[in-house]
């Protein structure tokens, strides 16, 4: 039976039952926490301990999975393009905002890391935490970081954002749906765009609008951040 384990398409439909079980969870307790993504990680994580399943003989798979977050990503075009007269009249806005919000993602956690005196390396791995895991992961090799420590943590703050930022936003008194696409896909990237588009397609637009100009901003940015910190 482990022989079956060794192919990449079991890996794919794993993560796919996962993902089908965590949002048949999510549409029958609304509770902000059961977050599909959350879930689905969760319990591949069980199974694959449960198994005594390798990372890597589960990456086998994953990795055709992690192929197709760039297109993902490119499809969002489409909500460019729908949307592209209303977006038209906020492109300014939407620039500002997210240099500011991009620039404070990675002065805050590199100045914070700094004042805790981590490592260097820790540093320079999670400086581009924001942004989506490929771009993050190019970053981190370009000032000689980690990229496994990235990868994880990249997903993780996606996964808060998504799970969170909603919550968040409102009880902030946020609740243009604008602003809140535009929020989620600066700080939590992909995985808070899926979040957007579920809260309408306006922000879902935004939210991927945002989340790559905050990739593009934070691959020029981060390298002279860091120099002037490290």
């Amino acid at each position: 039976m482990r022989d079956i384990f060794q192919f990449p398409l079991f890996a794919i439909a794993l993560t796919v039952l996962f993902y089908f079980l965590a949002r048949r969870i999510r549409n029958k307790w609304d509770i902000f926490f059961f977050n599909p993504v959350l879930l689905s990680i969760a319990g591949i994580i069980f199974f694959l301990n449960s198994f005594d399943i390798e990372f890597d003989t589960y990456n086998k798979g994953g990795k055709i999975l992690t192929f197709f977050l760039g297109p993902a990503v490119v499809a969002l075009g489409a909500f460019f393009y729908e949307k592209y007269e209303q977006l038209r009249q906020d492109l300014k806005v939407i620039f500002i905002a997210v240099v500011i919000g991009g620039l404070c993602g990675v002065f805050s956690i590199t100045l914070f890391l700094v004042l805790l005196k981590m490592p260097d390396f820790l540093v320079r791995s999670l400086a581009s935490k924001s942004v989506t895991t490929p771009i993050a992961i190019e970053i981190t090799k370009v000032v000689d970081g980690i990229p496994d420590i990235t990868a994880g943590i990249v997903i993780a703050v996606g996964i808060f954002g998504n799970t969170c930022g909603p919550f968040f936003l409102r009880h902030m008194g946020i609740k243009n749906k604008k602003a809140v696409g535009a929020a989620l896909g600066t700080a939590a990237h992909g995985i808070g765009t899926a979040r957007a588009i579920e809260e309408g397609q306006l922000p879902g637009t935004y939210s991927g609008i945002a989340m790559c100009l905050n990739g593009l901003i934070t691959a020029f940015l981060t390298p002279y951040i860091l120099y002037l910190f490290l």
